[in-house]
């Protein structure tokens, strides 16, 4: 992996605990990055940080140290119930893991026990843990919020508060959760407060400001939107030569980890069935995925076994998965943050990758906005017609029959599933 994206700072100049530094090793960081140089010496000494840098720059690594070290300074007192000290707050399941995983990397030898409250599965487990008291708390919204309104943990004793993508949360409707639980931790100058997204709204800004103490704003090459090390280019195919495009495509890049991106669901199982039936062992994963199954498809993915993974704009922010060689924008996307974001998962911590995009019949007309949004022309790449495979059609899927619809009786007449009690007495002749 190229070192040229790393700055000149060592994190052991840094005034940071060696149990720390330890965990900093065993990860294998020895140079801050951009982001890491420029808030780092801010948090570790104590102020609030909300900073903007491009995916897979160090963002988590940044919040963690600082918020180890921040905790590391404090003994916890032992007489008092174990409570979460450090809470912060993910717009998906798969990053608040994520999160997670670094944090146990990075905090291995500090003592800290951390938790995970997301939604999806693991209700009563996940329950247990907090109960038995924990140091870090790590999650999504709307779990942490059911388990602090049944009495689960507190979130008075919190010395640290992380948000991390932000923007996301407020794309995906957060907003009055997050508040909700900001409103219930210590003042904002009793804990140390950090903010960071790959990109910094004015809602976001709004936000920093309100429940956070004078942050001070750090942005890693905000003009500079999309990373110099991804190499893009757009076709431009009608529908029909389209499937057999990304099909021909996927089938040149070889061995390589390739995320493709689709803007609907529905899309997603489709380009999945046409790739199977074609050969590739690909998989796609949406927001409606079972999280065992969420989690076994990025397992595996990341393994290498999977070497295809599909998914909608919920999968493209969050996901740290690493050596993605190739991003297909098989539909282009119609938000034009949402390229940036797509195109972030692969040339991540100094690693080149390739983007590729289908500017196809439907979708090309939001084309302008992205290259308006990333600052230039995307290169054009051409195809001949006549070298495109000869595809297989799949098999239709089975899908299942929806409920909650009037049935029939045993003699043809209707009723419904659930009667209402609209039986109110005998109804009154208005006139």
């Amino acid at each position: 992996m190229s070192q040229d994206h790393l700055s000149d700072l060592r994190f052991d100049s840094l005034p940071i605990q060696e149990s720390i530094l330890a965990g900093i090793r065993d990860a294998g960081f020895e140079f801050c990055t951009p982001i890491q140089a420029n808030t780092l010496p801010i948090a570790l000494q104590g102020h609030d940080v909300a900073g903007q840098a491009q995916t897979g720059t160090g963002k988590t690594a940044a919040f963690l140290i600082a918020a180890y070290q921040r905790l590391l300074a404090k003994e916890r007192d032992p007489d008092k119930p174990r409570q979460p000290r450090l809470f912060a707050l993910a717009p998906t399941r798969e990053l608040a893991v994520q999160i997670a995983n670094d944090a146990e990397i990075l905090g291995k030898h500090t003592g800290l026990k951390i938790a995970l409250a997301y939604g999806g599965t693991d209700y009563e487990k996940q329950r247990k843990t907090l109960e038995g008291g924990v140091d870090l708390l790590i999650g999504t919204p709307g779990r942490i919020i059911d388990y602090f309104k049944q009495g689960v943990f507190k979130l008075d004793q919190v010395e640290v508060a992380i948000l991390d993508e932000a923007d996301r949360m407020f794309d995906l409707g957060f907003i009055k959760d997050i508040r909700y639980l900001l409103r219930r931790l210590p003042d904002p100058d009793k804990r140390l407060n950090m903010l960071f997204s790959a990109t910094l709204s004015q809602r976001v800004m709004e936000l920093a400001y309100e429940h956070m103490n004078e942050p001070e704003l750090i942005r890693i090459e905000p003009d500079k939107v999309t990373a110099d090390r991804v190499r893009q280019a757009i076709f431009f195919p009608s529908n029909e030569d389209k499937m057999p495009l990304l099909i021909g495509l996927v089938r040149e890049m070889g061995e390589g980890r390739i995320m493709i991106f689709v803007n609907m669901k529905r899309e997603a199982e489709r380009v999945q069935d046409y790739l199977e039936a074609n050969g590739i062992n690909a998989a796609a994963i949406s927001g409606d995925v079972p999280q065992k199954k969420r989690l076994r498809m990025l397992m595996d993915f990341q393994a290498g076994t999977l070497p295809v993974l599909i998914g909608t704009d919920v999968a493209s922010r969050g996901l740290h998965v690493p050596d993605v060689h190739y991003v297909i924008n098989y539909d282009l996307p119609q938000d034009a943050e949402d390229y940036v974001h797509r195109i972030g998962r692969t040339a991540r911590a100094g690693a080149s990758g390739d983007a590729i995009s289908l500017g196809c019949e439907t979708y090309v007309m939001t084309l302008p906005d992205i290259e308006k949004y990333i600052g230039h022309k995307i290169s054009v790449a051409n195809y001949d017609p006549e070298d495109l495979p000869e595809i297989v059609r799949p098999k239709p899927r089975a899908r299942k029959p929806r409920g909650g619809g009037p049935r029939r009786r045993p003699g043809g007449k209707e009723h419904n599933k659930h009667p209402r009690q609209h039986r109110r007495g005998p109804r009154k002749d208005k006139s």
